[in-house]
């Protein structure tokens, strides 16, 4: 589905940046050479990404249709990747994301900044930043955590669908009830380096302990609304009121069990199915499979356009218009709502809250405004420190 060219919010966007909290596209490509051995760039990037392709969610053309003008980039690490091998495979990703980058000098760039990002895109391209997905990645080591700011990293999720040794992930059973000393020690590593803590992914005892402890506002890079769909993923609405309060964004995220609570319902049958056949519900290969090959249940509810509208309806009445954002998960599941299939169609949600009534000073905020002022505010946190 693609909205006219000549639509309200493909307008705003022309002027105003999209930033995109999160995007699976480095693994995709990754997952082309079919293996979970050391990268092969030659074949993760034998693809043609100036022409459609009609098995990605991401290429330059639908970036440039839904007007993206700022994404983060995930270097993600499943959690079957433990230790030095963690931390080996988020360095073959950052690795990835500079190739691809390089590979599109004319329509990509990276940037280590909020500036730096809306200068690239005033200058017509979509600016990049990078975002670990996975806590595991640093190998328990504030050595790593440094070593990945150097290198671009500007946002970290604490955890992945596992627990570290040092956090609560929100798909796992708790062991630490929260975060450990160590988990704090991380947080305030990343203030110090101006890092933005990402909440997805946590549970919300890991999600309360991180926002006691951190001095810079924190994020949510793809989290929808637990009040609205009760699923392990999304953010509690006292969570929300906290994050706000402390100046955070919450960027809701379009994956259809987060945002439709039937569908919500759902995936907690598809979970309890595959316990009792001994199978790990967190680990998404194997929940994909199981999926496709369970006849038991019930079908998959339809999840459209007003599922995604009505959490973002919740998180600015809970949170307030300065503390929301948007972070798709492109490339990072199979299916997304009907009507968001793809990048290209951010201009359709945007035309949807527009004729609700939203101005377009709201859907500026939302569309990236908030997500850059709290970059900056983590940036002047860290030059406060320094």
């Amino acid at each position: 589905m693609s909205t006219p060219e000549g639509s309200h919010a493909r307008r705003l966007l022309e002027s105003a940046p999209l930033v995109d909290g999160h995007n699976d596209l480095p693994w995709a490509l990754r997952e082309r050479q079919g293996e979970d051995g050391p990268i092969d760039l030659a074949k993760a990037l034998d693809i043609d990404l100036t022409i459609r392709q009609d098995g990605m969610h991401t290429d330059l053309p639908k970036l440039r249709e839904g007007g993206v003008g700022i994404q983060f980039w995930s270097v993600y690490v499943p959690c079957r990747f433990t230790g030095g091998a963690a931390t080996s495979a988020v360095l073959e990703q950052i690795e990835l994301t500079y190739a691809l980058v390089n590979r599109y000098p004319d329509d990509l760039g990276l940037a280590g900044t909020a500036d730096e990002a809306v200068e690239l895109f005033e200058s017509g391209k979509v600016a990049g930043f990078l975002g670990a997905e996975g806590g595991h990645c640093i190998d328990d080591s504030l050595a790593v955590l440094r070593a990945l700011y150097r290198l671009g990293v500007r946002y970290m999720t604490l955890t992945h669908n596992d627990n570290t040794g040092w956090a609560d992930s929100a798909t796992d059973e708790p062991i630490h009830g929260g975060l450990t000393d160590f988990g704090r020690r991380v947080v305030e590593e990343m203030n110090d380096l101006g890092m933005l803590v990402d909440l997805s992914h946590v549970s919300p005892a890991t999600m309360r302990d991180a926002l006691a402890v951190s001095r810079a506002p924190v994020i949510f890079s793809h989290s929808s609304c637990r009040a609205v769909a009760d699923h392990p993923r999304n953010v509690p609405d006292d969570v929300l009121a906290t994050m706000a309060a402390q100046g955070g964004v919450c960027m809701v995220t379009f994956v259809p069990p987060f945002v439709s609570p039937g569908y919500a319902a759902w995936d907690r049958e598809l979970r309890e199915a595959m316990d009792k056949a001994g199978r790990k519900h967190a680990d998404i290969a194997e929940r994909s499979a199981f999926a496709a090959s369970w006849t038991d249940g019930p079908p998959k509810p339809q999840v459209g356009v007003d599922d995604v509208v009505a959490h973002l309806e919740h998180a600015r009445e809970v949170a307030g218009i300065d503390h929301i954002g948007l972070g798709g998960d492109y490339d990072g599941v199979a299916v997304q709502p009907d009507g968001l299939a793809d990048v290209s169609t951010y201009p359709v949600l945007l035309d949807a809250l527009l004729d609700r009534g939203w101005s377009e000073s709201d859907c500026v905020k939302l569309a990236g405004g908030n997500a850059l002022r709290v970059l900056r505010e983590a940036e002047r946190a860290a030059r406060n420190v320094r």
